[in-house]
Parts: C-alpha cells; structure tokens; sequence
C-alpha cells in the first residue's frame, strides 16, 4: 500500500495531501476506467474486422500476403491479454505506456501495410480513411483520467505519423513525389506536405484539448471521491437521514435553522450497566456495548428510525423528525416489539456463556418537537428539542420503578394505533401514574414487561 501511495504522490504532486483511503479509491476508478478502455479497443478491433471481412477484397487475388487480417488477429491477442491483466491484477505505469505505444504502432502499422496489399507506392497509405482511428485510441485514453497518458497516446500517433510521412517520401522517390496542387494530390499518389501537417497539427490539438478536460475532470474525479468519502464517513456518525440533508441541502447549513414536526422519541437503556462496567474487563464492557448497539441500531433504521445520539449505554432514536412521516408512532411501537424480543434472546445467549446478562429497558413518547441544527460555525448538531424528548427519557427511567422493560404513554400508543399498528397482544395500561419530573400523573401502556 505504501508503495502504491509513494507512486501516486510522484506522479501527481497536487494530491499528495490526500489521505490513503482516497487515493485508494481514486486507483479503483483508474482501474475501472482501463477495463473500459480494454472492452472498447475489443469492440473496435472486432468492428474493424467485421468491417473488413463484409468489404469487398479490391486488390488483386494474386496478392501473396494480405498482412491486415495478421495484424488484426495479433492486436486483437493483445487486447485480450491486456483485459485479462486488467482484471486479474493492478495495471503499473510502464505496462500502461507499453499499451498506448503499442496501441498506436499496430494501428500505425495497419495503415502501412495497405500499400503493400493493395501493391501501391508507399503514399498510397497516407491517405487513408483509417488514420481516423488514431483518434479513437486518444480519446480513448481519458477514460483514466490522467493526461499523460493522453499526452502519451498523442505524441506517439504525431511522431509515427511524421515517420510514415517522411518514410513514403523517402520510398517514392523524395521531392520528386512532393506536389502543391491539391487536385494532383488527391488524384494521384503524390504527396502534400501542408496535408500531412494538417494532420499532424489536428492530432496534436485534439490532444491538448483532451489534456486540458482530463486534468480538470480529474480535479472533479479527486474532489467526488473525497466528498463521497466523507458522506460515507459521515453515516457512521450520523443517520443516513441527516448525511442526506447535509449533503442535499442547497444553502449551508446554519445553527438556528429548526422546523416543527410531529415525532416519536424512543429511548432506550442498559439496565445495571454501571454494575456491568465495574465487574469486568474494559475490552469485556466495550463488547457488551459494541453488540448493545450493533443489535438494536438496525432495528430502528429498518422501521424508520433515525438515530439521534448514543449516550453512554442509552440511544435516543426520533421517527419522523428528520424526515417527515404519517406512521412515526407506529413505526416507533414496532422497532420498540422487536428490541423487545431480541434483548430477550440476547439475555438467554449471555447466560447461557455465563456472561453478564444485560436487560434493556426503552420508552415511546409522541409530540410536537423542533427539528434543527444547534452549535455554532465551528460545531453543528442536528437534534430535536421538545417536551417529548424530555418525557421520553424520564419514562424510560421510570420503567425500573414499575419492574417493566418497556413503557409509552397511552397518548403514543393509541397515536401508533390509528397509524395501523397492531400490537402483538393484549397490553396493561397503568393509570394515574407519578412519574419523577414530571408534575401531571400520567397513564401510560407497558410494551414489555
């Protein structure tokens, strides 16, 4: 991994501030970017031969040597050979520069052969409608995103061109096959030096301007990437729910900014876990913890639930706040029936190892909360504020005084009932009760016991 980090620093010293993970997933797109490329140059050269094998044969079935279809087959092998290496293993530099130098000579020498076949003098290739390709095999190189190999593939294709032009010339009889009339040159095998130019010129152009996209693609390809990094980054620390409004959010997002929802809070509890923490191993307690979080996290995401902080052993989820919904209740009373049973198991697994056996306790409360970010420019924080949060974590509190694991107000539970919820039996409504901090009596509905 190191050495795949030195050579991507050496090589592109603007980025040498990324950190590893990034430039890991830069390579990946690289890599699938080159695959490409190999599945494009097998399309053409399979064309090509298509093209080739449909055509009428023009030159004379006398000829001794048809050289295209040799140099097809062999390019066609080394298109293979390159997408299998693509596949099975990391393509290096030097295997790149190889594959765009061979690319253009076999191209190059494709062209060339066309005045042997067709038994022509040697500018009889140069002007040939195949040197089109040339151009197909640069751009083709900006599926990596990186200009020198573009740069590379230009460069090749304007010297090689250059010698066959100098070459023909030589062959033909020098200056003698040189003419400055353009009627003669394209009715004649004579050559127009400004013509070959023309070529050249436009080979090189097309070049620049593909360096000039790709290096600033590739600036958009680095700066995707690492947003893309830190949304998913960003989901391990917050809901999917908040990463999207962070990164959806056509304004910056401001402390201050708070919208009024109707929302369930749901609070849950490792009952005893200051106990716990003082009778085993930190690494022991941190597991506990670990599987706690791991067992009732998904839970409350797959009903709908967003989480909204974990503090210490509690986790404090909201339906319907950071993202709006008819069925908050409801969906809060069903991930509430499955934490239920789950702890449940989870407590036989942990005495059955001889484990601490850790017993969870939760509670639901519905109402009207703000939704909104607080902090300030350097430190932001979505959360919801509201009688419900408040309620929410005092009634949790107060299932150990009833000897229940779980609790929510009657006020949330007939809410989740007119939202479809359908409890999975019949439940012992507790009226009139004190809750501690709160000053009216409540009657709440116990969910576990």
């Amino acid at each position: 991994m190191h050495s795949t980090r030195w050579k991507y620093r050496s090589a592109d010293k603007r980025y040498e501030h990324l950190p590893e993970r990034i430039i890991s997933a830069i390579q990946d797109q690289q890599n699938i970017g080159e695959r490409l490329v190999g599945w494009f140059l097998l399309a053409v050269v399979i064309l090509f031969g298509l093209l080739y094998t449909a055509s009428p044969k023009t030159f004379s079935p006398e000829t001794p040597f048809a050289p295209v279809p040799w140099v097809l087959l062999g390019y066609l092998l080394l298109v293979l050979v390159r997408l299998l290496i693509a596949y099975r293993s990391h393509m290096s530099d030097w295997m790149l520069y190889i594959s765009v130098i061979l690319d253009m000579a076999l191209l190059l020498v494709l062209i060339w052969t066309f005045h042997v076949q067709y038994k022509q003098p040697p500018t009889f290739y140069l002007k040939s409608p195949t040197l089109l390709y040339i151009f197909i095999f640069i751009t083709l190189r900006a599926l990596r995103f990186q200009a020198r190999f573009v740069i590379t593939a230009g460069v090749v294709a304007a010297a090689g061109w250059i010698l066959m032009a100098v070459y023909a010339m030589h062959a033909t009889g020098g200056m003698d096959v040189v003419t400055r009339n353009y009627v003669d040159y394209m009715t004649s095998n004579r050559i127009l030096i400004g013509a070959e130019i023309d070529k050249v010129v436009t080979i090189l152009t097309v070049t620049a301007i593909l360096t000039v996209a790709i290096t600033r693609a590739r600036r958009l390809l680095v700066r995707a990437v690492a947003e893309s990094t830190a949304a998913h980054d960003l989901a391990r620390f917050f809901s999917p729910e908040i990463v999207q409004k962070i990164t959806a959010a056509e304004q910056e997002v401001k402390a201050g900014q708070g919208q009024a929802r109707n929302a369930a809070i749901l609070m849950t509890d490792i009952r005893g876990f200051t106990h716990i923490a003082a009778t085993v191993e930190p690494d022991e307690l941190m597991k506990i913890l670990a599987d706690y979080q791991s067992k009732l996290v998904p839970l409350i995401q797959q009903h709908g639930g967003s989480i909204d902080k974990f503090m210490g052993d509690g986790i404090m989820a909201t339906f319907g706040a950071a993202v709006t919904t008819n069925n908050y209740a409801a969906d809060a009373l069903r991930a509430v029936d499955e934490i239920m049973a789950v702890t449940q198991i989870w407590q036989a697994e942990c005495l059955a190892h001889e484990k601490p056996v850790p017993c969870v306790g939760a509670a639901v409360t519905t109402g009207r909360i703000i939704f909104g970010a607080v902090g300030d420019a350097t430190r932001l924080e979505y959360t919801v504020i509201g009688d419900a949060v408040n309620l929410s974590a005092k009634l949790e509190k107060h299932t150990k005084k009833e000897g229940v694991r779980a609790l929510c107000t009657v006020k949330a539970h007939q809410k989740a009932i007119s939202q479809g919820y359908q409890p999975p039996g019949k439940r012992t409504k507790l009226t009139n009760r004190r809750v501690e901090g709160v000053a009216e009596p409540l009657d709440i509905m116990v969910l576990g016991t």
